[in-house]
């Protein structure tokens, strides 16, 4: 049976494509910046709530078991409903997360964290399939140009959050009320996409007719890759400025050591995907993102906390970390033939790639206060960079995570 498009009613209004990459730039500016902008809050936070480092950690790993534990049920929901009206409730809910925060005790501030991770656990399994239907033959372009601006506001929150606190006078509260601001623009501008809404439901999935993402062995490489990379970003974002404290340097400076780890990624978050989608298979990259990140590492255990160690080591970092992201968002699009199964593979390589990811802070608080020393927990990252080699590897070859065609797929939209 060949591709039918069912429409009923009044055919939906010309959308215009500029626009539209403005307003999902717009909300990809909010997919970090809660995140990033609570790590170097959390010397501010202990003031009011006394939290041992694995609480610390744990605090920081909520938004990851949130995006674990919604990932798979995202694609059936925008299916159902329309990625765009999908977006837009997910919009609400990290707003409503981000004003409950500051205000109230843990237990309040534990439960926004959680529902901003809801939130943004959405938007991240969504966007690569909207991607790869709005913009089918600019998919590493488009792909480029919204995560830069995720990792620019990423990096600008975990700059400035702690001078909005300090020299502003703002607090950890106000501060973290600022990247609430920012999702609410964003709410706003979304409103103006639900006109263009598009329920796609399968009426046939014959694509996936004796094959499941879930028994996909490409599937769970990506998975496995994405789930790494996660990790040691997350770690980093969670404890690199406690490490680089005790290594020596100020409060301020680990602020913007992390931000210089972080905006080395930006030209990379660029490069790295216009690049992977012109390149038969991305192996050559797997193996120089690994053999940065191992470099960077290994200088920051054994650098001594020089600074000029520590900064070019952070930028190798930086670039790994870009490159691994990017490809990952890449895997998705490249090893997929239908937007539909772009949203499958994200949604799962998300759930368990989190899952995988929500380990590492806390993991690595635990290790920390066993072991009373950082090196034991700079080498869970070094193992986890190890195991990105062998899974990339095989993410970064040709072919589908179902390797059957799709043609005969029945979709109806509304």
């Amino acid at each position: 049976m060949k591709r039918t498009l069912a429409i009923p009613g009044q055919s939906a209004p010309l959308r215009n494509p500029a626009f539209l990459l403005f307003c999902i730039l717009f909300v990809s500016c909010t997919m970090r910046s809660p995140i990033t902008g609570l790590s170097p809050l959390l010397d501010l936070i202990r003031v009011d709530f006394p939290i041992s480092n694995t609480m610390a950690g744990f605090l920081t790993t909520i938004p990851l078991l949130a995006f674990a534990l919604l990932s798979p049920f995202v694609a059936k929901l925008a299916g159902n409903y329309g990625m765009e009206k999908i977006i837009f409730f997910s919009m609400i809910v990290m707003m409503i997360g981000g004003w409950m925060r500051p205000f109230g005790g843990l237990g309040i501030l534990v439960t926004g964290t959680f529902l901003t991770g809801l939130a943004i656990a959405v938007i991240n399994v969504i966007l690569p399939g909207l991607i790869k239907r709005e913009f089918p033959h600019r998919i590493g372009l488009m792909t480029s140009i919204y995560s830069i601006c995720s990792n620019v506001f990423a990096a600008l929150a975990s700059a400035i959050s702690l001078p909005l606190a300090l020299s502003a006078g703002l607090g950890w509260k106000g501060s973290l009320l600022t990247w609430t601001v920012l999702a609410t623009g964003a709410l706003l501008f979304w409103l103006t996409q639900l006109r263009h809404n598009k329920v796609a439901r399968l009426a046939k999935r014959s694509h996936t007719s004796g094959h499941s993402v879930w028994k996909s062995p490409l599937a769970w490489k990506i998975t496995f890759f994405m789930g790494m990379q996660s990790m040691i970003f997350y770690v980093s974002i969670a404890w690199l400025p406690d490490i680089l404290q005790e290594q020596g340097l100020s409060r301020i400076q680990s602020g913007y050591m992390l931000s210089l780890m972080q905006f080395s990624m930006l030209p990379f978050n660029f490069i790295i995907p216009i690049l992977a989608a012109r390149l038969a298979t991305q192996r050559l990259l797997v193996a120089g993102t690994v053999a940065m990140y191992l470099i960077g590492l290994l200088g920051i255990i054994f650098g001594s906390g020089h600074i000029g160690i520590i900064a070019v080591c952070l930028i190798l970092i930086g670039i790994a970390g870009a490159a691994a992201f990017s490809l990952s968002m890449m895997f998705f699009n490249l090893r997929t033939q239908t937007p539909e199964q772009a949203t499958e593979i994200s949604g799962m390589a998300q759930s368990v790639g989190y899952l995988l990811a929500a380990c590492g802070p806390t993991l690595f608080g635990i290790l920390h206060d066993v072991s009373n020393s950082w090196t034991i927990p700079l080498l869970l990252l070094v193992a986890a960079a190890a195991t990105l080699l062998y899974t990339g590897l095989g993410a970064g070859s040709k072919g589908y995570i179902y390797p059957t065609a799709t043609k005969d797929t029945e979709i109806h939209v509304e």
